[in-house]
């Protein structure tokens, strides 16, 4: 509670931004760049960007819930795509806003060039079946039967959206992760992962600038493969032995230990 009760102190010195104005940066077709660490390091970062970003805000709140659930074949063609690094990629989510109770059906495609293409639909809550309409958006935007899509994880998280001032990328920190796939259930309650959302490349950012400054480097992180991975033993997981040695290091990593030593 203390550290959660830290970062929205931090945040207080954010100048604010409403839902309204999050439609000039939406970046539908954009270069997604992540970092992650360990959650006590996160206040410093916010410390050295106040100045240069907005930070999204309803009804006063800045810290908002996320709950999501992911979608993928009876043989996990999703998953299997993202560890054997295939490029022009897909994911298939539904995410909810919890606090404004919208939800949507989404479609993240990731290109051969790097770049994040996402289409989506509003549908209503996460019901686990498919209306008439998705089954129609979905055959529109990938090359997957409806029919032959089943959940195959839930999430949750807190995200903190910040807007650079010049409307030309758009930053979130997640935190609080929490993944569901049946009976099995993990926490990754220390760790933070932001993402840089940007037409180009994050170099020209002040977060990104701040991130290296700490030897804070990119390194992918995907939640729907990582909550996979975590929860699941029994699915192929070669590619990621590393990171999730590394992500076990870094949410029980004591003062003694430099947090990006531990990224890939």
């Amino acid at each position: 509670m203390e550290k959660s009760e830290s970062i929205n102190r931090e945040l207080n010195s954010f100048e604010c931004i409403g839902l309204e104005s999050m439609s000039e940066v939406k970046l539908m077709n954009r270069r997604d760049t992540k970092y992650w660490f360990h959650k006590r390091f996160l206040k410093a970062v916010l410390s050295e960007i106040s100045d240069s970003y907005y930070v999204l805000s309803i009804d006063d709140k800045k810290i908002m819930p996320y709950s999501t659930v992911y979608y993928d074949t009876p043989g996990d063609k999703m998953y299997l795509e993202h560890h054997n690094g295939r490029l022009n990629r897909y994911k298939v989510r539904k995410r909810q806003y919890v606090i404004s109770g919208i939800s949507f059906l989404e479609i993240k495609f990731k290109n051969n060039k790097g770049k994040t293409q996402k289409s989506r639909i509003s549908t209503e809550g996460l019901e686990q079946h498919f209306t008439s309409n998705e089954k129609l958006f979905l055959q529109q935007h990938t090359p997957y039967d409806s029919g032959n899509l089943d959940p195959a994880l839930s999430n949750s998280f807190s995200r903190i959206t910040l807007v650079n001032k010049n409307f030309k990328e758009r930053c979130t920190i997640d935190l609080n992760l929490h993944f569901q796939q049946k009976d099995s259930a993990m926490d990754l309650d220390n760790m933070v992962i932001i993402e840089i959302k940007s037409e180009g490349k994050p170099s020209g950012s002040k977060l990104s600038k701040i991130l290296l400054e700490k030897r804070i480097h990119a390194s992918g992180f995907s939640k729907y493969c990582i909550g996979r991975a975590l929860t699941n033993p029994g699915l192929k997981r070669n590619r990621f032995k590393q990171k999730l040695h590394n992500i076990e290091k870094t949410i029980s990593m004591d003062h003694s230990i430099n947090p990006l030593s531990l990224s890939i």
